[in-house]
């Protein structure tokens, strides 16, 4: 079953996540969404699997720098947008691993994906 991980290369939680996935001998491909961009497809995906509101950061320093227009009334479609255009807007990690997806890094969620 493959499985990807997606986010940023200097990311503290990616650091976390790929030490439990290094740790626990699972083979992954790594996708950095900075340097390598997401389409559109993916993130309508995610955001139907897992919302869009759980896939948007809200709490990281891109959102936060956005004008007040642009973090006001944010629907899915304009979230998605704002992803496309800016990807660090996307939680980390993204794990997709068969037809799971787990957004963030929770240890106990790994393991019952992995176990």
């Amino acid at each position: 079953m493959p499985t990807t991980l997606y986010g940023i290369k200097n990311c503290d939680m990616m650091k976390k996540a790929r030490t439990w996935l290094d740790g626990h001998g699972v083979s992954y491909t790594f996708h950095d969404y900075k340097t390598a961009g997401i389409d559109r497809e993916h993130l309508e995906r995610w955001a139907k699997q897992a919302g869009w509101k759980t896939l948007l950061n809200r709490a990281g320093t891109t959102f936060r720098k956005l004008p007040e227009a642009d973090k006001e009334g944010v629907t899915e479609a304009k979230a998605i947008a704002l992803m496309l255009a800016q990807p660090s807007m996307i939680k980390r990690p993204v794990l997709e691993h068969g037809h799971k997806l787990l957004v963030g890094f929770r240890p106990e969620a790994y393991a019952e994906a992995f176990g």
